[in-house]
């Protein structure tokens, strides 16, 4: 046996001159000071130690520095919430900044039913995906089950991931993509990887492309890995081809647990849907082959791995009013097109099929057909937007450009998200003088552009109702032309802009400080429909663009309709050209229809179309009739089209097999609530928001900074003025800036004021605080005039009770033995508890929350000779309370030991897990409560 084996999880050592907590033993010692935070554990080699290591005991409390009940309160609070390693049945509870709902624990619940995790979550937008996927790495992390994860995304959701994991679970990620990979190496040796030297990631998928990289990765690649938007990684395409390739060969290893994302996991590709499910396992392959008994007994074995629901869904788990109500107007807003406009897009129409018709081959007709099309998704988005594009130089080479890619572009592909630049229109050809110095001409007084005359009526109604809107534009060009607009119309509003043209960092930021204002709007592109959570600020959505695309629309809503919003409403306004036969096509053929499913069925479908022929024939036959009647009036039925019949026929189907895919995979069966209600007791044990927001108040008040009330539910928290040692925390937690003179806006629930940050007890703010008054209440070389330095004892009159009660706050260290796919887990667990005694017969008289509350009663002060001999007397007893107190933690570590096997038996698991508590208890704090005269 080791030097450091012969040391438990949960004991007090003595190394380097001071105590520590024991929190793993195994061929080293991972330590934990005993008046420190979880951020400085140490490492050590105990025969490495210049002195031995050796046990050590806690100190007792004593009558040196005493207080009355605000203190003792402030104890007790942060000593719950400075626990980061709860006993509870889930171990992951004490270290996430956020209370799950019951719906979001079902997967995680799913998850641990499972030996080798292969999950796939097919939630609609905006339920909580990322929440849902985070709860199980966080689970499994504090279980032992793994060491290492990676998470692969989209390029640009990589910042939401890593801000997610570390915001709502304590996980410092680290991005890896392109531009971070060189940094991020650099003091790496050569033979060692990314994935081995950090080991918890988040990597963009296009990151590993390259050849180097993706060997790379698959040789290093953790024991957990969670793919988002994995439907792109197994659908068709040159790109997407070489995604599936890795997570395919990932999903090889039998050992490898798996969290699949997206919520969309049937496009009507049958090939896609099932290469999907085969990444859960091969077998489910062969579901289309099976039928009768053996297909049943096969979809219900891939009814454990897939869980899929909808808003309505939520519901009916017993969770309503939890997401805003949708409305939407009954009639798009409408414009049309006259005058000067009129005859700039007819003229550009004839250009168009000028183009078409007169390119040879039919590689390059496809492409100008493509290009031409582009364009004119420009000219209906802004003359701002046609005279850019018309000044680019178009792409008809079939070797730097593939139909494919022209494609995506012009049907909003979602890979593509980020792709707001114009396309390029412009070739060798002298009639483009005449239709740029038009465009520039219309460009110059957009206050006569009968679109944006629409927009500002539709803009006014929203403001007027207190909405706070975002204009979601398809091109750079129209979104900063209509920005600039804005803000001028709009004088009492700030208006900001984001587009792909900015950083993504940058992004994020202009929008946390377009939130600081009371009135605000936002112009964005699509590139703002993924990756940033506009919940907190936003409330309602323009389409001032119509998408071709029904799922950017969903993508667009769901930045504001979605888990988090504190409007009770959001609004969404679509807007297209009533003479516009390409706006006509796409609203009454492609959005309506995908509309109108939903609203049927209750599922939403992208549309079936591969490599766009759908939507490419529907387009073809639009132009060419529009062109034909030589007048843009829609006076013919697109409904009623052959090629509008496909586009139908093709999406029936889609959401038929979708429809029956819900039905079976939707986990009606699956009873949340019997695993809830130990994640709500492991929760109240730890601390919710009242008791979060109860200790930051009175902390806050003690160190001469107290919050300032806003209207609403949120306070400004001057975390500058706060004592030297705590600002410089908080700096290293990245909760303010070294230089900052301004206060924080918080608030404590799940659904702040806009705005306001949400801060629960992981939250760095009582994180900080918590930590720092445990530490130094517990130094007893703290300085007396040091405001965070609380008294140990205390004494006061007490309402509602007949005799003279002790109460005792306890820390009670428990070490856990439990059996992980990494070897047997022996870990560390910490709960704060209290009993409350006989000061006469010196019996038990209340234990747990009961003796906790008695700290909340009514009280008076006591004359201090009086206070002084109780408080001594009191501790005199002390030493022969300890047996009771010991017996007390052995209670509870036998009732933790029946919570973990119930829950575990109710996942399913024979498993059982030994707690054992470690004596002597520690006191943290020691009050005598008096019956009041």
């Amino acid at each position: 046996m080791g030097a450091a084996e012969q040391f438990s999880p949960g004991e007090l050592v003595r190394a380097r001159g001071r105590e520590w907590v024991v929190v793993e033993a195994n061929a080293a010692l991972a330590l934990r000071p005993l008046t420190g935070s979880e951020a400085e554990i140490e490492t050590i080699l105990p025969e490495l130690e210049a002195e031995p290591v050796s046990y050590a005991s806690f100190d007792a409390p004593n009558a040196e520095r005493t207080g009355g009940r605000d203190a003792a309160q402030l104890l007790r609070d942060a000593l719950r919430l400075s626990l980061r390693r709860g006993a509870g049945p889930f171990r992951s509870a004490g270290r996430i900044n956020f209370e799950p709902r019951a719906y979001q624990l079902a997967p995680l619940m799913m998850a641990l039913r499972l030996e080798t995790i292969r999950l796939l979550i097919a939630d609609d937008v905006g339920i909580g995906k990322t929440i849902e996927a985070g709860l199980i790495l966080r689970e499994m992390l504090d279980r032992g089950e793994i060491g290492r994860f990676t998470v692969l995304c989209p390029p640009h959701l990589v910042e939401q991931w890593t801000h997610e994991l570390e915001s709502k679970f304590s996980i410092p990620a680290t991005p890896v993509t392109a531009s971070a990979a060189a940094r991020l190496e650099r003091d790496l040796p050569n033979s060692t990887s990314i994935f081995e030297a950090y080991p918890f990631t988040v990597v963009s998928l296009d990151f590993i492309k390259s050849e180097r990289r993706f060997f790379d990765f698959k040789r290093a690649c953790p024991e957990m890995v969670v793919v988002d938007e994995v439907h792109a990684s197994v659908s068709g395409g040159r790109g997407r081809q070489r995604r599936y390739e890795l997570v395919r060969s990932l999903a090889d290893d039998a050992e490898r647990h798996m969290v699949l994302l997206t919520a969309t996991p049937h496009s009507g590709d049958e090939t896609a849907f099932h290469n999907l499910l085969g990444l859960i396992d091969k077998e489910f392959v062969r579901l289309p082959e099976l039928s009768g008994e053996a297909g049943q007994s096969l979809r219900e074995r891939l009814a454990r791995h897939f869980i899929q629901r909808r808003r309505r869904d939520i519901d009916a788990w017993r969770e309503p009013g939890l997401f805003p109500q949708r409305e939407e107007p009954k009639e798009p807003v409408k414009y049309r097109l006259t005058g000067e406009y009129e005859a700039f897009y007819e003229q550009v129409l004839d250009y168009c099929a000028e183009v078409v018709t007169s390119e040879e081959g039919d590689l390059r007709q496809r492409l100008a057909f493509w290009g031409t099309l582009a364009l004119m998704r420009c000219v209906g988005s802004s003359p701002a937007a046609a005279a850019r594009a018309l000044k680019t130089r178009a792409q008809l080479d079939a070797e730097e450009v593939s139909e494919q890619h022209l494609a995506a572009q012009t049907l909003d592909d979602e890979e593509l998200v980020e792709d707001d630049l114009e396309p390029g229109a412009g070739i060798d050809d002298p009639r483009l003088a005449a239709l740029i110095q038009q465009a520039e001409e219309l460009s110059a007084d957009i206050a006569a552009d009968p679109k944006y005359k629409a927009l500002i009526k539709a803009l006014k109604e929203l403001t007027t109702e207190g909405f706070s809107p975002v204009v979601f534009c398809r091109y750079i060009a129209t979104a900063e032309q209509l920005a600039a607009a804005l803000t001028n119309a709009f004088k009492s509003h700030t208006v900001e802009i984001v587009t792909g043209a900015l950083p993504s960092e940058e992004r994020e930021a202009r929008v946390e400080e377009l939130g600081r204002h009371e009135r605000r709007i936002l112009v964005a592109t699509d590139c703002l429909s993924e990756g940033i959570n506009l919940q907190a600020w936003f409330d309602a959505v323009i389409h001032y663009d119509l998408s071709w695309n029904p799922t950017r629309h969903q993508q667009r809503e769901g930045r504001v309709d979605r888990f988090g919003q504190k409007s009770p409403v959001v609004r969404s306004v679509l807007m297209y050209g009533e003479n516009n036969p390409v706006d006509g096509a796409v609203l009454n053929v492609i959005l309506r229809k995908a509309r109108a499913i939903e609203k049927r069925t209750g599922v939403r479908v992208p549309l079936p179309d591969d490599n766009g022929s759908l939507t490419k024939a529907l387009m073809s036959a639009v132009l060419l009739r529009a062109r034909e009647h030589r007048q843009l009036a829609l006076d013919f039925d697109f409904d009623a089209s052959e090629e509008a019949r496909r586009i139908d026929m093709a999406w029936e189907n889609a959401s038929e097999k979708e429809k029956r895919s819900r039905t079976i995979f939707a986990q009606h069966a699956l009873k949340p609530e019997e695993v809830a209600r130990e994640w709500d007791a492991t929760q109240v044990a730890l601390g919710g928001y009242a008791d979060t927001e109860r200790f930051v108040v009175q902390a806050m008040k003690r160190l001469n900074a107290a919050l300032t009330p806003l209207n609403g539910d949120g306070y400004k928290a001057p975390v500058h003025l706060t004592p030297e040692g705590f600002r410089e925390r908080f700096v290293a937690e990245s909760l303010i800036e070294e230089a900052t003179e301004k206060p924080i806006r918080i608030g404590f629930s799940a659904r702040p004021p806009a705005g306001c940050v949400s801060v629960h007890r992981a939250h760095p703010l009582p994180g900080v605080l918590a930590e720092t008054f445990l530490e130094q209440a517990l130094d007893a070389f703290a300085r007396e005039d040091d405001l965070a330095a609380l008294p140990r004892t205390g004494a006061w009159e007490c309402a509602g009770l007949d005799e003279v009660t002790w109460l005792a706050i306890l820390r009670i260290r428990h070490r856990l033995n439990a059996r992980g796919k990494l070897g047997p887990n022996f870990s560390m667990a910490e709960e704060a508890a209290a009993l409350a005694i006989s000061a006469t017969s010196q019996t038990r008289l209340l234990a747990g929350e009961d003796a906790f509350r008695l700290i909340d009663r009514d009280s008076d002060d006591l004359p201090e000779i009086i206070r002084r001999a109780e408080i001594e007397r009191g501790l005199g007893a002390l030493p022969d309370l300890a047996p009771m107190l010991n017996a007390h933690a052995a209670e509870r570590a036998q009732k933790l030991a029946e919570d973990h096997t119930r829950v575990r038996q109710a996942l399913g698991s024979r498993a059982q897990v030994e707690v054992e508590a470690i004596s002597p208890v520690d006191v943290i704090g020691f009050y005598v409560l008096m019956p009041a005269l």
